[in-house]
């Protein structure tokens, strides 16, 4: 895990060498043990250097910030080239299977100098050019020079895991791994997006698709890459290398699907414990988290020292430490606990805003940077993460009523009837809830205010200047109405590439790296992916109800059965309401403020008039104030600016 950048000049253009220095500064804590540079221009040969000095005056500069994880030795230190001098590159992420395809590589006359991953992507892609992606397990982000062709070529792996971003600067492109690291150079635009910023403000949503809350900085999309020639850098080939395959379900029984899944995710688990630093977990108490410990301690025996990391809410109904202690004692781990204040959250708020680089939906990201935190103070430099289950096999309580959806579209109104009653009695879930979002996800747009109001989701809320909006053409959005007979299949798909699973994946990146760990997410692979979405449905949402239904069967002798019975959904949960009320005066002095008048996105003296409410008790507290927060925070930190 590391952090990368690289600036592609125009022709006429050049840099001062303490920019690069500035932007390689800012990517330090994702790379604290080594740094490296390179320099090429057309009119002298590649130089790789510690020393930027050694290289000015060129035409394209790639950077590296190394966290050491496999092959700590000076063979595994970037930028790295080929023998021929044809390719050089900079790499951030993982592959985990990097040992059967060096074992591949080397029957085909490939010859490796050093145990480093990197150095098998590179033969990887020397050898099967842009196929060489489909062929990777692991998370990625990185860019490879060929100086014989006279490109440039970047890639980001199949989830979005490693991010990656880029922009438009003097005649040329920049890349980073963070928008912080772009920002750093001169002229650059900082606008907000309108459209991102009323998806975030409406309903919380970022990360998704190629753009961000900048208005000049693009991402480069999950399974995408990018070639440019060094001639014409602001043209750029943006193709699509993979997708989920939705479009065949398999004819598998229960047992038969079990017995796979529990394959793969063993399979999973196994490359994602190669390392050659200690490995810890992350362990909220649930069955992902917990089928990560307890599959760790199957798969490496009890002679394994691992280390487990926990947030524990203070409020009784959000501990989950009760479930974090079964599986600590089941496993045999070292366990380590935090349970942050409110307080705490203030003193840290500006901070966590900064290193996000985006504003993000809850205070539940907080209580992840926490664990990381206490991970780093355990000497932990690899954590395992659940990140992505819930996406996958239907952990959030909202799907209850999507499934339900699937099984009216499909005139199964026998199995429908039963499946809300028994469903409505899980805790957290309500009949009423159920059938309103059924109705919405059914539903034409044109039938579906009346459906909002009663579910009090207002698309275009009163603490908006929705002039403001109209002004740069952005529409109001309404619920998704899913076509085809499996709602619950589209919804699960449309979360994993749009709407939950690439901002989490983001908060994970900067939560990790901002303590220079390297956090891994073994639900996440090509493979398992696939498969789970040929299911049916009922394999993933019980005629009962119940969550993650085949998930559970497969981690059954693994994983003890009171976790996999669990019925209840809390995760890292923090008690936003209560820790509101207790720093109250520190929200009502940042929408007082100079700063939160000056954002012609808000109505202010609305939004003043909202939190009095919910202090009161007149009004639903719910995350649209911690997104005002945020939102204001972020503006101010990083002088974003609403001018287009």
């Amino acid at each position: 895990m590391c952090g990368i950048a690289g600036i592609l000049l125009g022709s006429k253009s050049q840099i001062d060498v303490s920019i690069l220095k500035s932007l390689s500064h800012s990517l330090s804590d994702r790379g604290p043990d080594d740094f490296g540079f390179l320099g090429w221009s057309e009119t002298r040969p590649v130089s790789t250097s510690r020393n930027l000095q050694t290289l000015e005056n060129s035409q394209l500069y790639l950077l590296h910030r190394r966290l050491s994880i496999l092959d700590l030795s000076e063979a595994g230190w970037q930028p790295m080239g080929t023998a021929n001098g044809r390719y050089y590159i900079v790499f951030n992420g993982e592959i985990y299977n990097y040992l059967e395809l060096q074992t591949q590589l080397q029957t085909l006359g490939h010859q490796f100098q050093s145990h480093s991953d990197t150095e098998v992507l590179l033969a990887a892609y020397t050898e099967w050019g842009v196929n060489a992606l489909s062929k990777f397990v692991g998370m990625f982000a990185f860019a490879i020079l060929d100086t014989w062709e006279h490109t440039l070529f970047l890639a980001r792996d199949f989830f979005g895991i490693k991010p990656l971003y880029y922009t438009y600067w003097q005649d040329g492109l920049a890349f980073a791994s963070e928008i912080k690291a772009l920002l750093q150079l001169p002229g650059i635009s900082r606008s907000a997006n309108p459209q991102r910023v009323y998806d975030y403000l409406q309903s919380g949503l970022t990360d998704y698709g190629d753009e961000t809350m900048f208005a000049d900085i693009q991402q480069l999309p999950p399974a995408y890459f990018l070639k440019v020639s060094l001639a014409n850098p602001q043209k750029p080939q943006i193709s699509r290398y993979w997708q989920i395959d939705v479009s065949q379900t398999l004819d598998i029984t229960f047992a038969e699907a079990t017995a796979h899944l529990r394959h793969l995710f063993l399979e999973s688990m196994g490359l994602h414990l190669r390392s050659d630093v200690p490995v810890g977990a992350a362990l909220s108490g649930g069955i992902d988290s917990s089928a990560i410990v307890m599959a760790t301690r199957h798969l490496q025996g009890n002679n394994l020292q691992l280390h487990t990391f926990s947030y524990i809410a203070a409020d009784p109904y959000l501990s989950e430490a009760k479930w974090v202690e079964t599986v600590a004692q089941a496993a045999g781990v070292i366990a380590h606990q935090i349970k942050p204040s409110p307080e705490e959250l203030t003193a840290d708020l500006d901070k966590l805003i900064e290193l996000q680089d985006e504003p993000f939906g809850s205070t539940s990201i907080y209580a992840q940077y926490r664990v990381f935190q206490l991970a780093k103070a355990a000497n932990i430099k690899v954590m395992l993460d659940g990140q992505g289950a819930d996406e996958l096999l239907g952990g959030y309580r909202a799907y209850l009523a999507t499934r339900f959806a699937s099984l009216l579209r499909q005139g199964q109104w026998g199995k429908a009837s039963e499946f809300l009653q028994k469903a409505s009695k899980l805790p957290g879930a309500n009949q009423k809830t159920i059938l309103l979002r059924a109705v919405g996800l059914l539903l034409p747009p044109s039938f579906q205010s009346p459906v909002r109001q009663l579910v009090k989701k207002d698309v275009v809320p009163s603490w908006l200047n929705y002039d403001w909006f109209t002004k740069y053409s952005i529409e109001p959005k309404v619920y998704h109405r899913q076509k085809g007979q499996e709602i619950l299949r589209a919804e699960l798909h449309q979360a994993v590439v749009e709407n939950s699973l690439p901002m989490l994946l983001r908060y994970e990146d900067r939560n990790s790296m901002a303590h220079s760990i390297e956090s891994r997410v073994p639900f996440l692979t090509p493979t398992l992916v696939n498969f789970v979405f040929s299911l049916p449905e009922e394999f993933i949402i019980a005629n009962d109800g119940t969550s993650k239904a085949i998930f559970r069967e497969a981690m059954r002798g693994i994983v003890p059965n009171i976790i996999l019975n669990r019925q209840d959904k809390i995760g890292f949960a923090t008690p936003e309401q209560s820790w509101l009320k207790i720093i109250s005066p520190w929200v009502e002095n940042v929408l007082n403020g100079e700063m939160a008048a000056q954002i012609p996105a808000l109505n202010v003296q609305q939004m003043q008039t909202n939190f009095q409410e919910v202090l009161a008790g007149k009004s639903a507290f719910d995350f649209r104030i911690w997104r005002w927060v945020n939102l204001i925070r972020w503006v101010e930190n990083l002088a974003v600016t609403f001018e287009q």
